[in-house]
């Protein structure tokens, strides 16, 4: 799978994950092949490209989880677009509370793991995609961590408009690609400004900029190597800011090579005086991270698949080694500190087919996802959400 910028489509390409208008209604399938009427679609969309597969290459599979999830950030982007917009120009909310409930209902009260995939942005839409994103994430982790309703609607709430400062910064500093360090000092101008905003379009809940306001100061404190004293931070804020930090590290952008979720858990890791633990845990119990069929890098040079989910430690799994078909349990002690891994193999997508029967006859039993098979059941009628149309 490969991303083709919309300029470079040509017809006849196919495409490798579908395409939604912003009502959630299917508009193209995978598989489907481009035609003229489609790439103008795109482009009338705004959408910067497509994904599409290689001449030979078949269509990676996707659960209904995948399919629901990739609907839903169509849906909700734009409504995260219009609101923030609308917040700055009049200082009244209007679809929030209609916004953050359908964050919640749909991904707030889920019992099993997704795969969190990320959408290509642009410096245009950037912050929009972000603030779902770790709306999305807050809503799971407080759930996963059982915090009361009250709190897992204040995160997510704060986490739509956490970034909203930044959209009054000159145009032209949201587009750069590099900033003066008087250019640093106006987009943190700019994000004060929105504190404020924030204060005063929520000024019957002071929680929410409490929570914006924390976090963002935890993550300054981190890039400025200043202290945080987490015991004075509310729940909320320590949510936000791993919330926040995630989708930063792995998001998918044209000029910058992604980074994968394993790097982002060691940045945790590697900083537990500014990332609650019991908030990183329940991160890692949320998504889908080193599960059956993601290859994985060793520090030993090696490069293997992962077989079975280590739960305990997410970093430790059983694998198989591609060199020497050794199966390695990286979870045994005798492996700590001379096997471990480094990252995930970098491809466009991780997400793999495997002989599961192969595996359960050799005494390893997995999970079998619920696949769904191109053109099955990605036609789905569109979901009516009120006030997001």
């Amino acid at each position: 799978m490969i991303f083709v910028k919309r300029d470079d489509l040509k017809t006849g390409m196919r495409l490798a994950r579908p395409i939604y208008n912003k009502n959630g209604v299917l508009l193209y399938e995978r598989n489907s092949k481009l035609t003229a009427q489609g790439m103008n679609s795109i482009k009338n969309f705004g959408l910067l490209g497509a994904f599409v597969l290689e001449p030979a290459e078949p269509v990676p599979p996707m659960t209904r989880d995948d399919i629901e999830f990739e609907r839903f950030q169509t849906i909700c982007v734009f409504s995260i677009q219009e609101e923030l917009e609308r917040i700055m120009q009049t200082s009244r909310y209007s679809k929030i509370q209609t916004i953050t409930s359908s964050i919640i209902k749909s991904y707030g009260h889920l019992d099993r793991k997704i795969n969190f995939m990320q959408n290509l942005r642009s410096k245009e839409d950037y912050f929009y995609k972000h603030s779902l994103n770790v709306a999305i994430l807050c809503a799971m982790i407080a759930h996963t961590m059982k915090v009361p309703a009250s709190e897992q609607l204040d995160a997510v709430t704060a986490a739509i408009v956490h970034d909203i400062g930044k959209l009054s910064a000159p145009k032209n500093l949201m587009l750069s690609d590099t900033w003066t360090e008087a250019e640093r000092d106006q987009m943190r101008n700019a994000e004060v400004a929105g504190f404020s905003k924030i204060e005063h379009v929520f000024s019957n809940n002071p929680n929410i900029k409490r929570i914006c306001m924390q976090a963002q100061n935890n993550l300054d404190n981190l890039q400025r190597g200043r202290k945080t004293d987490m015991s004075k931070m509310i729940t909320g804020a320590k949510i936000l800011s791993v919330a926040e930090a995630f989708d930063t590290i792995t998001a998918v952008q044209l000029d910058r090579e992604r980074q994968s979720e394993i790097a982002a858990f060691k940045h945790f890791l590697r900083n537990p005086l500014y990332f609650d633990e019991k908030v990183v845990n329940a991160l890692s119990n949320s998504i889908n991270l080193l599960v059956p069929g993601v290859s994985v890098e060793l520090n030993t040079g090696a490069k293997g698949l992962v077989l079975v989910e280590n739960e305990r430690n997410i970093l430790k799994p059983l694998i198989l080694t591609f060199n020497d078909n050794r199966i390695i349990d990286l979870g045994n002690r005798v492996y700590d500190g001379r096997i471990e891994i480094v990252d995930i193999m970098k491809t466009m997508d991780n997400r793999h087919v495997m002989n599961r029967e192969l595996l359960k006859r050799q005494g390893i039993e997995i999970e079998e996802p619920d696949y769904v098979e191109a053109g099955q059941g990605e036609d789905a009628e569109e979901e009516y959400i009120p006030g997001m149309m």
